[in-house]
């Protein structure tokens, strides 16, 4: 299955470069909350508007492959949503990235 997950540019170059990503969602780490935050590819857009929509600058969609994670990860349900969201439960494998481009809203 390909999840995806947003990602601020500089979060994502400087953490590439160390060759671990533990960014949960904006402003929050792994150690934050305990996973990385991710979505199908319908709810990516949603996530845009609730998370990053007032930001100026652009962001960057990873296209990750669970069958490459090493770290566990499930689709949780989330009160109020019809589909249930994808959680990483650990440090993001970058071999598992199988795209990082430029977000643009659909």
């Amino acid at each position: 299955m390909i999840i995806y997950h947003l990602a601020l540019p500089e979060t994502w170059r400087l953490s590439y470069a160390a060759g671990r990503y533990t960014a949960s969602t904006r402003d929050l780490d792994l150690a934050d909350v305990g996973f990385i935050h991710c979505a199908q590819a319908e709810q990516v857009d949603g996530v845009y508007d609730r998370f990053y929509s007032d930001l100026d600058g652009p962001l960057v969609i990873l296209a990750i492959d669970t069958d490459l994670l090493t770290s566990p990860w499930q689709l949780d349900e989330v009160p109020g949503q019809p589909l249930p969201f994808p959680h990483v439960y650990g440090p993001l494998d970058l071999d598992a990235v199988v795209t990082a481009k430029p977000y643009v809203r659909a």
